[in-house]
């Protein structure tokens, strides 16, 4: 039997870079509606309604906002997860889901 290997963005990391913490991080833009970016938390995070509008207006407001902290694999998955979303119905200009970021917690 093979050796079970780690995903490719975490293959080249050491042991140490995986027991940091990392924020994932959404951006605030022009192009997804509150209903959407909280719908969106709600579903990929499991937030309740009122945590995941409080992020959404924490971006809205202040350009960003950090939904989680977490492991590497952990936060690179979801901001996988984010990016594949897709766009919001209710814009037609939206031509894809929120922008999200893996940066190390400090």
């Amino acid at each position: 039997m093979a050796a079970p290997t780690l995903d490719t963005d975490t293959e080249n990391t050491t042991k140490d870079e995986l027991s940091k913490l990392y924020h994932v991080i959404i951006l605030n833009d022009d192009e997804h509606t509150f209903d959407y970016v909280t719908e969106m938390l709600q579903s990929i995070f499991n937030m309740p309604y009122a945590k995941a509008f409080e992020h959404t207006l924490e971006a809205d407001m202040t350009g960003s906002s950090i939904v989680l902290t977490t492991n590497l694999q952990e936060a690179e998955s979801k901001r996988d997860q984010i990016h594949a979303y897709g766009p919001d119905w209710r814009m037609p200009n939206s031509r894809g889901s929120v922008a999200a970021l893996v940066e190390p917690a400090l």
